[in-house]
């Protein structure tokens, strides 16, 4: 580091007129990590505040009725990591969440309550507990309850990554729901079978499967379960998959669900993505650097970029998770390093 000098603290002050600073003084973060801290809502604690905000305002005031997950570390930003945003979603029977697009990828994970629909492009999908259901960047999509109880999913969308390029464009729909022209389950019985139209040509770089549902991706962490041991620090994981690319679902996000197993202690691992977690069955702890967290079904918690994460499972535990890996990875940034005891 330069010395304290005189001289060059006047040149310091001479050209900041000029809008410049000396490279020798910057103070600017040059290690691994982010300012994002590990951070836990509990659902216990969060769902009563999403039923209360459900009988003070309608979807037609808000638009989406969304309570945001943003990381303490964070204050300002809406951000539950440096580069994603969270935010817990609620609608009731009979309501609708009018019909919008923008620049921004999102996902839905469904927490809670069946009946409840998306609609993307055309076609609506029904959505129920457990399912990871995508909305493309620029696509035309609004939200429905036909069911008779209230329906809670985890928004996940790449707002940082729009707004660091300067290109977070929105545009309204002209009618509160769009007109369905394809019937549900068309995307699925196109592309999410191992198969695609012999003619079919990408219109964008997002996943065309628009749900993956609950009930395969858990069978198939059955199935791996039953016929392999789990890595020493992620237990039984799998990623979400764009079955055009082979890729992940978004260009910026990567998806995931896993396994662990009752009295699972994995090893600590970090990366340099920082990743939401959402608690689909059973209970555990993270550590996550100096942090402990005891999860249960529903809570949500954030593990930081490069911060030592070990996982445990006191009974069978499912975790789903988004990250900004797909992003690091395009980059050439993305970095994992596992501990070789527990």
């Amino acid at each position: 580091m330069a010395t304290s000098n005189p001289r060059r603290a006047q040149l310091s002050s001479d050209i900041s007129a000029l809008n410049m600073r000396p490279l020798w003084e910057r103070v600017m973060r040059l290690k691994p990590g982010t300012a994002a801290q590990p951070v836990i809502w509990r659902w216990s604690e969060v769902q009563p505040y999403l039923m209360r905000s459900a009988e003070l305002i309608t979807t037609r005031e808000a638009e989406r009725r969304v309570l945001m997950l943003e990381n303490p570390a964070l204050k300002g930003t809406t951000f539950a990591t440096t580069t994603l945003y969270a935010g817990l979603q609620v609608i009731l029977p009979g309501e609708i969440a009018r019909t919008h697009r923008h620049a921004p990828n999102a996902l839905r994970f469904i927490v809670e309550g069946e009946g409840a629909y998306t609609a993307v492009e055309g076609e609506r999908v029904t959505m129920r507990p457990g399912d990871f259901v995508t909305t493309p960047n620029w696509a035309w999509h609004d939200h429905g309850n036909l069911g008779s109880e209230p329906v809670v999913w985890l928004d996940g969308l790449d707002l940082a990554f729009a707004n660091l390029f300067g290109a977070h464009f929105r545009e309204e729909f002209p009618q509160e729901s769009q007109p369905v022209s394809r019937a549900e389950g068309d995307a699925g019985a196109r592309y999410g079978a191992n198969l695609l139209p012999v003619d079919y040509r990408p219109t964008g770089r997002a996943s065309p499967v628009l749900c993956y549902p609950y009930s395969r991706t858990r069978e198939a962490l059955e199935q791996l379960a039953r016929n392999g041991e789990p890595d020493a620090a992620h237990g039984f994981k799998l990623r979400y998959a764009n079955p055009v690319t082979g890729g992940h679902p978004f260009p910026t996000m990567a998806v995931f669900m896993q396994w662990l197993p009752k009295g699972f202690s994995g090893r600590r691992a970090r990366s340099t993505d920082g990743a939401v977690f959402c608690v689909v069955e059973g209970r555990g702890q993270a550590q996550v650097g100096e942090t402990r967290i005891d999860f249960a079904p529903h809570d949500v918690f954030v593990v930081p970029s490069w911060e030592y994460c070990q996982l445990k499972a006191e009974a069978d535990c499912v975790l789903f998770s988004y990250s900004d890996r797909a992003a690091q990875e395009a980059l050439g940034f993305w970095r994992e390093e596992t501990t070789q005891g527990a």
